[in-house]
């Protein structure tokens, strides 16, 4: 459908990620990025998202100085409190009892840099997203199952977690990982890929 027009690498280890590209026809590279992705003190959700994004971008960039980077953070925030990966199931219990019955943002921020081109962009794209109420057997059930350990907010509308969602306002892939209707425009613009 699409044909990069330079060589691709997604700063991401992400699998979800990697088959939205796959699905558009992309060739591209994985290269996850290591950095340090400890909100600072009062950061607001989206510009932490916009922080983490832009890091991995740059800390992949010095190894493919020929290729453009895409990269990607999603965060989920209930008021200003973010929701990262839980550490473990009980970890994960607690977020989900904090989260159930209530409508938190699912904030999804990309980076596309290419220094050859001196492109250096970037986008932020929010979903409401609001759970259904569930008893707490339920939620540690769900918990228990692994399934939330790997996910910001503890749970991927994608998979298991789909049944604690009872509606959202935007996009639904953004909740997945990556916006992908904005990344695409984004891409376009820049000339970056092309319609086959």
């Amino acid at each position: 459908m699409f044909t990069a027009c330079h060589p691709l690498i997604l700063a991401s280890a992400s699998p979800r990620r990697r088959q939205f590209l796959d699905q558009l026809g992309l060739e591209f590279l994985s290269a996850p990025a290591a950095i340090d992705e400890t909100p600072l003190s009062e950061e607001a959700p989206e510009a932490f998202a916009r922080r983490m994004a832009s890091s991995k971008a740059a800390s992949v960039a010095h190894l493919f100085p020929g290729a453009c980077i895409i990269a990607a953070d999603t965060v989920v925030a209930l008021g200003e409190t973010l929701f990262g990966k839980p550490a473990n199931p009980a970890d994960a219990l607690a977020i989900l009892q904090q989260l159930h019955s209530q409508t938190h943002r699912v904030i999804t921020a990309c980076t596309v840099l290419f220094d050859p081109l001196a492109i250096n962009d970037s986008l932020a794209e929010t979903t409401l997203v609001t759970f259904g109420t569930f008893d707490n057997a339920v939620l540690k059930a769900y918990a228990d199952s692994g399934d939330p350990l790997d996910k910001a907010g503890a749970y991927g509308i994608q998979g298991k977690g789909t049944f604690l969602v009872d509606s959202i306002s935007g996009s639904y892939s953004n909740v997945v990982g990556l916006p992908v209707n904005q990344l695409v425009r984004l891409l376009l613009k820049h000339h970056i890929i092309r319609p086959d």
